[in-house]
């Protein structure tokens, strides 16, 4: 397959192709991931729960990123790659820009960002030095603590306006995709409809450009699952072909099914 870059992603949300996005932590994965069809790869700080063991992302270190993100980039062939810059490491625009180059550096092809309105500035200046930049707002894990624990976003009036603003503000400003995590259908599909960049959904409904899932939480391997989860291992043979079946559901608009979705 050709590879897969921004411009390609740019031009499936203008035309209305889905995009499938799975997190990403090793060589092995990447290379099973890119001859299942996926058209980008993240690699999470979500490593720090499903491969260490910790209890939130908060311990993650960009040292252990750019280990991981290394890994990911020598499996992969084709796939879009996107490298979470972990917590604490992006405190202000200069030490954002001394992060996200070890990151780049490493293979990333963009790197994403948790947070709100104050990102601002990190997002200009890592765009004007040449890093691709996702934002991520709604539930921002890495202020499980601010936020009280693992609670959709969104769901008053007055939460809805603001991440619909901060989601346009953030465009504006140079990101060049958006993650949208535990916020309400109706909001997502709304946010995704008003911005030109890409917008992923991880528990934001189906009307995303592009949907992304935890690698172990779809191959069934978390005993409990959020609400927007779904097992693709059941019925399957192998791991490829339950990343094949994720992809396929994700292209032909079947995942997430009404039952995966915060509707309020």
């Amino acid at each position: 397959m050709k590879a897969i870059t921004l411009n390609t992603l740019k031009s499936m949300k203008e035309q209305g192709h889905k995009i499938a996005v799975l997190t990403c932590y090793d060589s092995t994965f990447a290379k099973v991931a890119n001859q299942a069809g996926i058209d980008a790869l993240l690699v999470g700080d979500t490593l720090g729960m499903v491969l260490q063991g910790h209890d939130s992302t908060l311990p993650v270190t960009v040292e252990q990123m750019t280990y991981h993100t290394a890994s990911v980039a020598r499996g992969n062939e084709h796939a879009f790659l996107i490298a979470d810059m972990p917590f604490m490491s992006y405190s202000s625009p200069e030490h954002a820009l001394k992060n996200a180059a070890k990151l780049m550096q490493a293979g990333a092809h963009m790197v994403k960002l948790e947070g709100d309105l104050w990102l601002t500035e990190s997002i200009k200046q890592l765009t004007q030095n040449g890093i691709p930049v996702c934002a991520h707002i709604g539930l921002t894990p890495q202020a499980v603590h601010v936020l009280g624990g693992f609670k959709v976003q969104g769901k008053t009036e007055e939460q809805a306006k603001h991440l619909l603003e901060t989601a346009q503000q953030l465009a504006q400003a140079g990101a060049a995709m958006l993650l949208l995590e535990c916020v309400p259908s109706n909001l997502a599909a709304k946010i995704s409809k008003s911005i030109k960049i890409p917008v992923i959904g991880i528990g934001a409904g189906a009307e995303t450009d592009a949907q992304v899932l935890v690698l172990h939480d779809m191959l069934g391997l978390n005993d409990k699952p959020a609400k927007f989860v779904q097992n693709f291992m059941v019925d399957k043979t192998s791991i490829k072909e339950a990343i094949e079946s994720y992809v396929a559901a994700v292209k032909d608009g079947s995942f997430p099914a009404l039952q995966h979705q915060y509707i309020f």
